[in-house]
């Protein structure tokens, strides 16, 4: 018998190309597979999609960091400011970040700083779930003010305006906070819900129980709103 041409020799010289070939040409993905997770130190804008915002490598407050700035149109909504790894495929699971905000300085009297994370984002970013925090609103005099510290919005149909004429405090809630100082915010997503965990708390700062644009994939994206300079670091995302 040949064995130059039998079956198995065949089989062992697809196995060893495989073996050697792949890992040198083939394309690396650092979507981490269920029950791991993926870690990006976020010290470099590589790897970002930026939509209506400019981004640029920053040394921040002692650390490498990311520096994400309004750069939408005038009338932008909610829906216009991202920088996405869209490396990164999410559905169920826990997002951390530490991040900072405060507004721009040509911002409107109404900004706060927006900054915060948007999740299963759509390949077009017209769909996303997203929770933010309003940094100015911490310690402001204004007890309303403070009671609008933290908020959960969902792209399209749910910006913050509508959700809280419709459904006052459900989506919101108070959280103290410090404009441009660093900020831990972890994200747990499970179905429908979310629970937003702030400063390392051991009980969650927001409740959202029924995510308005159901059970899709998507990306992970830095979000920053209307008039706001933001920073982030050391992202990990966990998927389960």
């Amino acid at each position: 018998m040949n064995m130059k041409n039998s079956p198995s020799s065949k089989a062992f010289s697809a196995f060893l190309f495989s073996f050697l070939v792949f890992p040198l040409f083939g394309s690396v993905r650092s979507d981490p597979p269920q029950g791991q997770t993926f870690r990006n130190p976020l010290d470099s804008v590589n790897g970002l999609k930026l939509i209506n915002v400019k981004a640029e490598n920053v040394v921040f407050k002692g650390r490498k960091a990311v520096r994400v700035s309004d750069a939408a149109k005038p009338g932008t909504g909610d829906e216009g400011r991202l920088a996405v790894l869209s490396d990164v495929e999410f559905q169920d699971g826990t997002i951390e970040v530490d991040l900072a905000g405060e507004p721009g300085p040509n911002a409107g009297e109404g900004a706060r700083g927006f900054v915060g994370i948007a999740f299963r984002v759509a390949a077009d970013e017209s769909r996303f779930e997203c929770i933010y925090l309003r940094p100015t609103n911490g310690r402001a005099e204004d007890q309303v003010r403070r009671n609008h510290s933290v908020q959960y919005i969902s792209i399209p149909g749910f910006p913050w305006p509508l959700l809280r004429k419709e459904f006052p405090e459900k989506y919101e809630t108070y959280v103290d906070l410090v404009p441009n100082e660093w900020t831990k915010v972890k994200i747990e997503v499970r179905g429908d819900k979310a629970r937003l965990y702030v400063h390392d708390q051991s009980q969650p700062t927001l409740l959202v129980n029924d995510l308005k644009q159901g059970l899709s994939k998507g990306a992970v994206a830095l979000w920053v709103g209307n008039g706001t300079v933001a920073h982030f670091s050391n992202l990990r995302v966990s998927k389960s």
